[in-house]
């Protein structure tokens, strides 16, 4: 189902959906939702300090958690006390909030908050009520809270929204869900504070992206030297794995942005895609061809239990150029303080 929603939605064909109904009536819900919000009729809670949302537009992975790594990682070092809250996708938490610690689970707390709280070192807590959320982190002292994703969640009030776009995907076919990948029509890029997008504008769907905001920066995603699974002191350059066919893994909203990487590197790539926060198990790791195994940073949080000596993963950076990164921060730092 996800691979024929993925061809509908991305695919060259933009002719009519039989979905397109669907579509018309979660558009006019969206609609109803925000004017609701906008209106007072139901309440966004402000919770006594800044929030900054880093979210998309889309369904699927755009290269925000690497964003949210990047930014809190600039706030630590400017002497904030960053917290960092997520819904804690793929994770048996529900509505309670949870802090991520040491020995969390990801079956717990979901993969991506176990590598936020890893990657950063800042509190990350986890729940569906990003509000109750939000608060448990005010309870500890922190400075500022950054939203991985909930662009959605109204009911957190936000101080500074950040959408994350990514350039060779765009909008797809610029209709909302059902019968595009659109969480929220493209207009509602003209209230968002910056627009980040990943990688080249290269989608025909973002031609007119400077119309509809015109503070749009682009990040470049930069994959680091492969790090052993089972032995994470160990490490190796991407390019000393030419010479041989490896296996890629990637459970991600777009596995094939990660094998392009591995490709960009001069690696011959036997493609394995999974779907996004994919629950891992040995077969799914172990090929009878016996080639190395290299998958996302994010799927390795599922695979340390059983991870055997071929597996490796690759960390990804969400990188800027030196005016473009003064210019998000800058811009975010005017906003919470």
């Amino acid at each position: 189902m996800e691979q024929r929603l993925t061809k509908l939605w991305y695919g060259a064909d933009s002719g009519p959906s039989l979905l397109q109904p669907l579509a018309w009536l979660y558009g006019a819900i969206i609609y109803l939702r925000r004017r609701a919000y906008s209106r007072g009729w139901l309440t966004s809670h402000r919770v006594g300090k800044p929030v900054v949302v880093v979210g998309n537009l889309t369904v699927g992975g755009t290269g925000k958690t690497p964003l949210v790594i990047w930014l809190a990682r600039q706030l630590v070092a400017r002497g904030l006390q960053v917290g960092i809250v997520s819904r804690g996708y793929g994770g048996s938490v529900r509505n309670e909030p949870r802090l991520v610690g040491e020995t969390s689970s990801w079956q717990h707390v979901g993969d991506e908050p176990v590598l936020l709280a890893h990657a950063t070192g800042c509190a990350t807590v986890v729940g569906r009520d990003r509000v109750a959320a939000a608060r448990t982190l005010v309870a500890r002292g922190v400075d500022v809270i950054l939203s991985d994703d909930g662009l959605q969640h109204l009911r957190l009030a936000r101080t500074c929204e950040l959408v994350v776009i990514d350039g060779s995907r765009g909008f797809g076919n610029s209709r909302v869900l059902p019968a595009g990948p659109l969480r929220e029509p493209i207009s509602r890029l003209a209230a968002v504070d910056l627009v980040v997008v990943n990688g080249a504008a290269e989608h025909r769907s973002l031609q007119s992206l400077e119309s509809l905001n015109p503070k749009a920066v682009r990040m470049t995603l930069l994959p680091g030297a492969a790090v052993r699974v089972a032995a994470q002191a160990e490490r190796r350059r991407l390019e000393d794995f030419r010479g041989q066919p490896v296996h890629g893994v990637a459970g991600i909203g777009n596995p094939e942005r990660f094998f392009r990487d591995l490709r960009g590197h001069g690696l011959e790539v036997i493609e394995h895609p999974f779907p996004d926060h994919h629950a891992f198990t040995p077969g799914d790791v172990t090929f009878a061809a016996d080639f190395p195994v290299l998958m996302t940073e994010k799927d390795a949080v599922k695979c340390v239990a059983f991870a055997h000596p071929r597996l490796w993963f690759v960390p990804t950076a969400a990188s800027f150029g030196e005016a473009q990164a003064r210019e998000v921060l800058e811009h975010v730092l005017h906003k919470i303080t």
